[in-house]
């Protein structure tokens, strides 16, 4: 039996823009994600777009009214949120993390004034979970910025967003500095390096250096943290605000040095995000990828005494499978697999989900381990979970013990590296709720422990009902872990 801190915050986690809805009501403004179009099974490719997004990809997603938008609806969480917190207290939740809709607070992105109906609700959402004691764990930045700044300054490319992303979290600091204790500045930071549009809102036109205009954008985004967390601590000087990456623990696909070199690359490909979110500068092995790839980093005056003053508290993870690295002239004809946001080799040795996703729980162990010797800072698993399809059994039951096989596996992982030393904040399930798919905007993908009554196309009553995992869960909390 392996033994988690008396302090452990259990819960789960949502993003604004796949759950909450009310589509361009209540003062909020378009979001990058609210063009995201649902992709029909049929029609999905094997692996990860490259999310290379037009102007003309935007115009027309704004105007088209043929095309389903799934995000612009999410599962109704604006109107639902008491009784989904409600249902999350039940469980026994000690945390709930969600993020703050950019476009919501500022429509434009780079408005004067905030919106008062969009603080108001999340002051209600805020109010809702502290009277369960559920602490709130806030992203600023999960996917969903404002269009309005893609549009007229192509996202993270300018450097004019870093102010007003710096405003609308001073904001959001002074308005919930007495509700949330818990912050992260970037959702999935490193997403940027493999997705421009979702993470950045880089618009591929006129964009020579794909790879060099990724890098630029995670400057700002960089430079942004920095300074945000330098406010959060000015502002709520109790708080904890952390950064975050999907982390990819990576094995050489043999004992071949090469192979062993290419991980090595593939590894510091992950952690470059990290690295200088918590280390305050850049890696030194960034110098020569980006000789390589003709990347030239706009540093401006100040840049690097930003970085440094404004490193993390904690690193956040996301963890779902690992992956596998090898030299890239021997590759050739190795069997591929799909994953979350990047394609691996297929591990002979891992079981995969419906989606071909590789889960590898020994895998979050590892990573845990490697990542506390690097930085020696706490680590929170804030996303972890398997995306499955549901279905209502004749007993009107959803027998999701598969789920729980996934989750029990992962959360064992968790408490062996807590006894390795490792020290771990929490573990939140990555869609605790049913929720709208990141990628390809279905419904049918369900992560939750509580179900949603909604289906690919959009049809359903929006009714939610406990699975089996539910109750388990709800164990699992209640014995900080011992029963799992």
């Amino acid at each position: 039996m392996v033994k988690f801190p008396k302090e452990f915050l259990w819960g789960g986690a949502v993003s604004a823009n796949q759950t909450e809805g009310t589509f361009l009501q209540k003062g909020k403004g378009w979001s990058t994600a609210d063009i995201d179009k649902f992709i029909p099974e049929t029609e999905r490719n094997s692996g990860p777009s490259n999310n290379l997004v037009t102007r003309t990809d935007i115009e027309f997603a704004m105007d088209d009214e043929k095309g389903r938008y799934p995000k612009r609806n999410g599962i109704d969480f604006y109107h639902h949120y008491k009784s989904d917190i409600k249902m999350l207290a039940d469980a026994g939740f000690k945390m709930f993390r969600t993020s703050i809709a950019w476009s919501r607070i500022f429509p434009n992105g780079n408005d004067v004034e905030p919106n008062e109906e969009g603080l108001k609700f999340y002051d209600k959402v805020f109010d809702e979970c502290l009277k369960y004691n559920i602490q709130p764990m806030i992203t600023l930045s999960h996917f969903e910025m404002p269009l309005n700044l893609v549009l007229k300054q192509n996202g993270w490319l300018s450097r004019k967003t870093i102010d007003q992303f710096v405003h609308f979290a001073e904001v959001v600091f002074r308005r919930y500095r007495n509700k949330v204790k818990y912050w992260i500045t970037f959702n999935e930071i490193n997403v940027l390096e493999m997705s421009g549009f979702t993470s950045g809102g880089i618009v591929a036109d006129n964009v020579k250096n794909n790879i060099e205009t990724r890098y630029q954008a995670a400057h700002h985004q960089f430079l942004a943290s920095a300074l945000a967390v330098k406010k959060c601590h000015q502002i709520i000087p109790d708080a904890k605000i952390g950064g975050m990456i999907a982390r990819f623990e990576s094995y050489p696909g043999t004992c071949k040095p090469e192979d062993a070199l290419a991980n090595l690359k593939a590894n510091q490909n992950n952690l470059f995000f990290s690295d200088v979110q918590i280390r305050g500068q850049y890696p030194d092995y960034f110098a020569r990828f980006a000789k390589e790839n003709n990347i030239q980093i706009d540093f401006r005056q100040n840049d690097k005494e930003i970085l440094k003053e404004g490193v993390v508290d904690f690193l956040g993870i996301s963890y779902y499978s690992s992956m596998i690295a090898f030299d890239p002239k021997s590759s050739e004809g190795k069997k591929m697999t799909s994953g979350n946001l990047k394609l691996s080799f297929k591990n002979p040795y891992l079981k995969s989900s419906d989606w071909g996703w590789q889960y590898d729980p020994i895998g979050l162990r590892i990573a845990l381990n490697e990542l506390y010797d690097r930085y020696q800072i706490p680590l929170f698993v804030v996303e972890n979970g398997l995306g499955a399809k549901d279905y209502i059994t004749k007993d009107n039951k959803i027998h999701d013990d598969y789920r729980i096989e996934y989750l029990k596996q992962h959360i064992k992982q968790v408490g062996e590296a807590c006894e390795d030393g490792v020290k771990v904040l929490g573990y939140l399930i990555w869609g605790c709720i049913d929720l709208i798919s990141a990628g390809s905007c279905e419904m049918s993908k369900r992560y939750g422990i509580i179900y949603v009554d909604l289906d690919d196309n959009g049809k359903g009553t929006l009714n939610r009902k406990k699975k089996v995992s539910f109750d388990w869960y709800k164990q699992v909390i209640e014995s900080n872990g011992s029963n799992i």
